[in-house]
């Protein structure tokens, strides 16, 4: 097996150090490439200073799918992993990829997450959309076969955030089968607040209805799925209101947000879904464009 390990980053010089310590020391024989977002904390001069990294290459967008195309076109491996930035590989990931390669040809695991009161840890997630049994896969925490991302095209470079989901359905539509090994795990340093970010209501849900009538159409079981993660997300920030953690001004924000979001998503769900319609259900993909990177640089080179 011929690995490269793909680290999409932007602005994340510190964290990005430590994760490449970690994949030096778990997966030393590896081809490693880093694809870096238009970074202004140094990145670029940190990586091509380092002995350990075999291609770096700078992008200029800020979209991670777009990174991670990037980096598919940038790595010669015939499998290939993607790993966030801001993760270290644990003792076991490298044994649990090449075990999890015997059963399917896409293989995924868990965060563990520490925080002030200890760590936790996720189990595999599954659903069942139109008769489609969907395993889902951690974008930062995966490894494919190159054959698999070359059939359903790689990522799909429109969505901002959704993008592993979406694999996820399209790995079912085109019989991939996918594995979860506990022990692929990757771990989380969270800071004190816990790490979380206020989500983006309005691209959450633009993602999930694109991605559903992309690689669904209009049926009633989307509609019922989109509409019930809305009516879940309305009740919880409701009951912020209610406590006076929210003001009823963002609550009614929200929503127009997600009522948007929905409709904008939907929208152009039809026209993805028209423009492409093999399995793959992917016009923004890996083969659509040649221009992603902005210099690419072989750090094994003596010429660099």
């Amino acid at each position: 097996m011929d690995l490269s390990v793909v680290v999409p980053t932007l602005n994340g010089r510190d964290q990005l150090g430590a994760c490449l310590d970690t994949v030096a020391d778990q997966a030393p024989d590896a081809e490693v490439v880093v694809v870096n977002g238009p970074s202004a904390d140094g990145t670029t001069g940190m990586v091509t200073e380092r002995a350990d990294v075999d291609v770096l290459v700078e992008v200029a967008s800020r979209t991670v799918n777009v990174a991670r195309n990037a980096g598919i076109d940038a790595a010669s491996g015939d499998v290939i992993a993607f790993l966030g930035d801001d993760l270290r590989l644990e003792s076991d990931w490298l044994p649990a990829v090449v075990d999890g390669l015997t059963e399917a040809p896409v293989v995924t695991g868990p965060t563990h997450r520490t925080l002030r009161g200890g760590v936790t840890t996720e189990s595999t997630e599954e659903v069942t959309i139109a008769g489609r049994g969907v395993t889902a896969i951690a974008g930062h925490n995966v490894a494919f076969q190159r054959r698999v991302l070359e059939t359903i095209d790689g990522f799909d470079e429109y969505l901002e955030t959704g993008g592993a989901w979406d694999v996820a359905h399209r790995l079912a539509a085109t019989d991939h089968a996918v594995a979860w090994r506990p022990d692929m795990s990757v771990r989380r340093e969270f800071e004190a607040d816990g790490g979380r970010a206020d989500p983006d209501w309005g691209w959450t849900y633009r993602a999930l209805a694109y991605r559903l009538v992309k690689n669904y159409g209009l049926r009633p079981t989307v509609a019922r799925r989109t509409l019930s993660h809305a009516a879940s997300d309305a009740i919880t920030a409701a009951r912020d209101v209610i406590r006076g953690d929210a003001e009823p001004t963002t609550w009614f924000g929200t929503g127009r947000q997600v009522i948007t979001g929905m409709l904008t998503g939907g929208s152009d769900g039809l026209v993805a879904r028209a423009r492409d319609r093999s399995e793959a259900r992917n016009p923004h993909g890996l083969s659509k464009r040649a221009d992603r990177a902005v210099t690419k640089y072989e750090l094994d080179d003596a010429s660099q």
